[in-house]
């Protein structure tokens, strides 16, 4: 699976607990017992002196515009992928009956003004049918003596049918965009951070076969007059090269492009914590560390716990301000590093479907599950019931990326 689509979610779709209309469940099954519906009372119906609506006598249903009103009503079942076609068919089906007792069309041009705003592509149909659809509803009113208050009020029903179907499809573009822009900004943010961890490994193996060569050197050096030491100093030299090696396995296929470096040198660990949290105690939070990792670990298990660490304490500072109480806890296990972070603010932003807003672009929680993820590990961040938020992550010691 593509580690984007980890991180992003269509919203209103496969969301538990979320309600979907029968439109959006079943669309065909939907339009078919809408043409039904709507076909049904335009046959079986007509209206009654003092706008009433009375039963047709079976003389009035077996008319040749029935023939009109099974066209019409079939034609509704492509409301969706042909709404321009539509509109015309049940436009020419209601022209022929203006000025009769079978010009009941209107309830399906109302629809079909309806579906050619929310599904045509070309936008310079739906005006040109609202204008065709009330001239026609002028005419009938005409030729059957319509006050012409009922006409207008028609012609306002008819237009704001078409102008409802096109605002809801220009808020449904307006998401789908809003989607994509979110879904291209987490593969910018994943990219982003796949790199710089890819030049953090860097830094890490340049440093172990830095101080390899040292090694090798210190023990060609006195090989000649202490052997012993001179195998002690092959066998760190071996130790590294192993450790070195394994690195290099996490790191490969890991993108890292052309970028300025900021040097070689050994990357942070979870031994500088402590500097770190004396640090984010001047900014102002309330930090507490508990527990701890005994033993050694690969040096990327390091290097990843440390940034999480830091950078779950920048977004408590970042969206919960100075005063926040924080806690970090870590557990060492045989296999890996579990890294729980609590803090009592306001934390991030919990927008609807639980998606995360972050303040700003770039790593935040995407950033550190990323690294997790690099590790074969898991992250999850959740608001607290009782307020705040909780980080946790997992890091195995021998785990594969995923």
């Amino acid at each position: 699976m593509n580690s984007t689509a980890r991180h992003t979610q269509t919203p209103g779709r496969n969301v538990p607990g979320r309600f979907r209309s029968p439109f959006t469940r079943w669309p065909r099954g939907a339009d078919a017992v809408l043409a039904t519906a709507l076909f049904l009372p335009t046959t079986l119906l007509e209206e009654a002196p003092g706008d009433g609506v009375a039963v047709r006598p079976v003389s009035g249903i077996l008319h040749p515009a029935l023939l009109l009103f099974l066209v019409a009503g079939a034609a509704m079942y492509r409301r969706r992928s042909r709404p321009v076609a539509v509109l015309c068919v049940v436009l020419v089906a209601w022209a022929v009956t203006l000025g009769s007792s079978h010009s009941t069309l209107g309830g399906m041009v109302i629809l079909a003004l309806y579906s050619v705003g929310r599904h045509a592509e070309d936008n310079r149909w739906g005006p040109l049918g609202v204008v065709a659809a009330i001239a026609a509803l002028t005419i009938d009113g005409v030729l059957l003596s319509v006050q012409w208050e009922d006409i207008g009020f028609g012609a306002l029903v008819m237009s704001g049918a078409w102008y409802l179907g096109r605002r809801l499809r220009l808020r449904s573009e307006r998401a789908a965009r809003l989607l994509t822009e979110q879904a291209a900004e987490a593969r910018r943010i994943v990219t982003e951070e796949r790199t710089h961890i890819a030049r953090e490994l860097h830094d890490v193996v340049a440093h172990r076969v830095s101080m390899m060569t040292v090694q090798a050197g210190a023990a060609r050096m006195v090989a000649a007059e202490d052997l012993q030491s001179a195998l002690e100093a092959m066998a760190a030299v071996e130790e590294a090269g192993r450790q070195a090696l394994d690195e290099l396995r996490h790191l490969l296929g890991v993108l890292r492009p052309d970028a300025g470096r900021d040097g070689l040198g050994p990357q942070p660990g979870l031994a500088d914590l402590p500097r770190l949290v004396a640090e984010v105690r001047e900014a102002g939070l309330e930090v507490s560390v508990s527990g701890n990792v005994q033993g050694p670990i690969p040096a990327r298990l390091d290097l990843s716990a440390y940034r999480i660490v830091q950078e779950a304490l920048t977004n408590v500072l970042k969206h919960s301000g100075p005063g926040t109480r924080t806690e970090v806890h870590l557990r060492g296990e045989s296999e890996g590093i579990t890294i729980e972070v609590l803090d009592n603010g306001r934390g991030a932003a919990v927008g609807p479907e639980g998606t995360i807003h972050e303040s700003r672009p770039g790593h935040g929680i995407v950033g550190m599950r990323e690294r997790a993820l690099l590790l074969g590990g898991t992250l999850d961040a959740q608001p607290r019931p009782g307020g705040g938020f909780r980080l946790t992550a997992h890091l195995p010691t021998k785990g594969e990326p995923t």
